[in-house]
C-alpha cells in the first residue's frame, strides 16, 4: 500500500543512498554504496560561489567494504567524487581505519570511535549503515550453507531484533522452531 496523497508541496532535496553486495572468486565479498544528495533547483556552492545546476551532485560519495562471512573488514575504500568544499575527499583515506573491524552489534558506535568527527565525514558515515544492512543480506544464504557444515547452539541474531522475529512469533516457529519460545527444552 503506498503512502497517502501528500499536501500540495514542491521538491526541494533528493538523496539517493545504492548499496551492492557482489561475492568475489577468492571467497570475499565486496558491499558497495553510493550516496548522492542534489537540489532540484539552481544555487550557488558553498565554496567557491559558482552555480550549480538542478540536478548536479552536492555529494556524490562510495565505499568499498570488502568482508568475509563473519563480516571481518579485509580492505576499505572510500572515495569523495561531487562535495560542497574542495577539500571534503581528503578525509577518505581515513576510511582505511574500518580494516580489522567487524561488523555487528555496537557497528554505529564503533564506526563513531574510529571516524566520528574531525576524523571523517559525516556523509560517509551514514553510508556505513545499509552497507551493514546489505553486507547481511548478500552473505546470508552463504553464511547459511556454511552454518549447515559447523552447527550450533547459538542463538540466532534474527531472533527478536524485529516484530517478525519475534521470540513467539511464526516466523521463528518456522525457522529456528527449536528457538521459538513455545519449544520444550
Amino acid at each position: 500500500m503506498p503512502l497517502s496523497e501528500p499536501a500540495p508541496r514542491t521538491a526541494i532535496h533528493v538523496r539517493r543512498v545504492e548499496c551492492h553486495g557482489f561475492e568475489r572468486e577468492d571467497g570475499l565479498w565486496d558491499i558497495e554504496g553510493l550516496m548522492v544528495d542534489a537540489k532540484t533547483h539552481a544555487h550557488q556552492r558553498r565554496d567557491g560561489g559558482t552555480p550549480r545546476a538542478p540536478g548536479e551532485p552536492i555529494h556524490q560519495m562510495r565505499i568499498r567494504l570488502t568482508i568475509d562471512l563473519d563480516f571481518l573488514i579485509h580492505d576499505c575504500e572510500a572515495v569523495t567524487e561531487a562535495s560542497p568544499y574542495s577539500g571534503c575527499g581528503d578525509i577518505a583515506p581515513a576510511f582505511k581505519a574500518l580494516v580489522g573491524l567487524k561488523i555487528g552489534p555496537g557497528w554505529r558506535r564503533r564506526t563513531l570511535e574510529v571516524l566520528g568527527g574531525t576524523r571523517g565525514c559525516t556523509h560517509l558515515l551514514e553510508l556505513l549503515g545499509p552497507m551493514a544492512t546489505t553486507a547481511y543480506q548478500s552473505t546470508g544464504r552463504a553464511r547459511a550453507a556454511r552454518d549447515l557444515q559447523r552447527p550450533s547452539d547459538k542463538r540466532p541474531y534474527q531472533i527478536d531484533s524485529c516484530h517478525i522475529y519475534r521470540s513467539d512469533g511464526p516466523a521463528v516457529l518456522e525457522r529456528w522452531p527449536q528457538w521459538h519460545a513455545g519449544a520444550k527444552g
